[in-house]
């Protein structure tokens, strides 16, 4: 890593070069599962009521090894993908590789984010929505875009359960960037219906309908009052807590001097991250990986605090104070 001129700074422009950096951090941040591989790692990446129609091999297809190289490989090719999204919408200052950094460290917190779930199959889709939703502003008619928006959630959903949460996001938005039109209210659900609807009829016809209306249960779940939580496993959150608080603090300086699009979007990217955050309680048995939804949201307001941080060293320091946290737990 190119030490004399600061992570932050290296990542601050749009250099080619950051493309091969990006790769070698990537890898560099899963040093930890490589060191000490599990000797099988579970994966499935459909619901039991997508299997039901979607035939998928039962066993480990892939080795320990090739899951965690695929899962960098995912993790890399979406922070490429959400850096892109990030620049077109003008979110930050000005255009630079900051998003796509923020996204592979962010991606990197806990072990299970090192290795391939459903949540980090979702994150291509939840990229893709924020991208949608970033345009509604822009756009004379939401109606298709929303209704593309239900889809993808169905999507989603098929994959992993608790991502039908981000319906709930249709209409934060909508409120957020649009005065109402009962058309584009109901256009996202529509999309959202279109999808499960073909699923409904494939249940019908094997009688199994019953099965098909299991499915929805889990939305009835109360909200957990008592958490198991050991908190040395979240230490690590800790620096970014500290630089999401800069971050916001950052935010409401520019509030009023950034243009209203850019306030619409931040402001809607803090409703996914809630959203995302809270949307645990839809699975029982769930894991810490589902906190990878909340990973596309939250990478871009860190990102803003770098992209207009002035102090070099306290921001180059705070961010290798960030790396060496998630090493060290990875590694405890």
């Amino acid at each position: 890593m190119p030490g004399h001129i600061g992570m932050i700074n290296q990542f601050r422009n749009l250099n080619p070069v950051n493309l091969l950096l990006l790769f070698a951090y990537t890898f560099f941040m899963r040093m930890a599962i490589y060191a000490d591989l599990p000797s099988t790692l579970q994966f499935e990446f459909l619901e039991s009521y997508t299997r039901f129609f979607i035939h998928v091999p039962d066993g480990d297809l892939l080795s320990p090894a090739a899951n965690v190289f695929f899962a960098g490989i995912i993790v890399y090719v979406q922070a490429l993908w959400f850096n892109r999204v990030v620049n077109n919408h003008g979110l930050l200052s000005k255009p630079s590789f900051l998003p796509a950094l923020l996204y592979i460290t962010s991606a990197s917190l806990f072990l299970p984010f090192l290795v391939l779930s459903p949540p980090l199959l979702c994150n291509f889709l939840l990229i893709w929505i924020m991208d949608k939703f970033l345009k509604v502003g822009k756009s004379p008619n939401a109606m298709m875009i929303m209704f593309d928006i239900g889809m993808i959630v169905a999507l989603g959903t098929l994959v992993y359960f608790p991502f039908i949460v981000m319906l709930v996001m249709l209409w934060l938005t909508l409120l957020l960037y649009r005065s109402f039109n009962w058309r584009e209210w109901v256009s996202g659900l529509i999309g959202f219906l279109t999808i499960f609807f073909f699923v409904g009829v494939y249940y019908y016809w094997n009688d199994s309908l019953s099965i098909f209306y299991r499915i929805w249960l889990p939305l009835g779940n109360k909200f957990p009052s008592v958490f198991k939580i050991n908190y040395n496993d979240y230490l690590v959150l800790v620096p970014v807590l500290v630089m999401m608080v800069l971050a916001a603090l950052q935010l409401r300086e520019n509030f009023f001097r950034s243009f209203i699009s850019t306030r619409k979007a931040f402001q809607m990217l803090f409703f996914m991250f809630v959203v995302a955050l809270l949307s645990f309680y839809t699975k029982p048995d769930f894991r810490l990986s589902h906190f990878l939804l909340c990973v596309p949201p939250g990478s871009v307001l860190l990102a803003y605090y770098f992209s207009n941080a002035r102090k070099r060293w306290f921001y180059e320091s705070l961010f290798l104070v960030l790396v060496f946290a998630i090493q060290y737990f990875l590694f405890v």
